[in-house]
């Protein structure tokens, strides 16, 4: 009888759930897009399940030139009206919005910082934390760090980029390791994240 294969609790049955927990959740990420890929991603989530974005990732992928911040940020008003017609995405106009937003505001610190890779992982001084949970009920739901780095992202204009949004942006990212440690994906990350 094959072992079963212990994961964190809230991943579920679902293959892109599970997909998602095995090869992309907490895997340390520094390409630009793909951070503001997951930014986005995490902030058109609020007040949704995850499940539900991964379903609409795709088409958020064709509907947002593939995540590359230098041509989302140039999208047009007739672009923004064409977005929130999408049935492939979360068609609120607040959160289509913010995407195109916040890909300006990305250029804006790519020129201040060199990237926004190196501006982000400044928040955990460039070195992933390992947090050796238990339990589910033991994962916070944001922390101080992710309430610096709101307010830090609000005042260079983000938006959705609240305290629990960005705690579930650095889980994503891999700036914290938040895999249980019976979970089978937590020693892998931590090997990962020692870079």
């Amino acid at each position: 009888m094959p072992q079963k294969i212990e994961r964190c609790a809230w991943v579920g049955s679902d293959p892109l759930m599970v997909e998602y927990h095995d090869k992309e959740w907490g895997v340390p990420i520094h390409d630009d897009n793909e951070l503001y890929e997951f930014l986005i991603l995490e902030g058109a989530q609020a007040g949704l399940t995850w499940s539900t974005i991964l379903t609409r990732r795709e088409g958020y992928r064709k509907a947002f030139a593939n995540f590359d911040i230098q041509k989302v940020a140039l999208f047009s008003e007739e672009d923004f009206e064409r977005l929130v017609q999408n049935p492939d995405i979360i068609r609120n106009r607040l959160k289509v919005k913010s995407a195109i937003n916040n890909a300006q505001q990305a250029i804006i610190i790519q020129k201040e910082f060199g990237s926004f890779d190196q501006y982000i992982w400044q928040f955990v001084n460039y070195q992933p934390i390992d947090n050796q949970f238990k339990q589910l009920a033991d994962i916070p739901a944001s922390t101080e760090l992710s309430t610096i780095m709101s307010k830090d992202l609000k005042k260079r204009g983000f938006n959705f980029v609240g305290p629990t949004i960005c705690y579930a942006y650095m889980q994503t990212i891999g700036m914290v390791n938040d895999h249980l440690i019976d979970c089978f994906r937590y020693s892998e990350i931590v090997h990962l994240s020692t870079r």
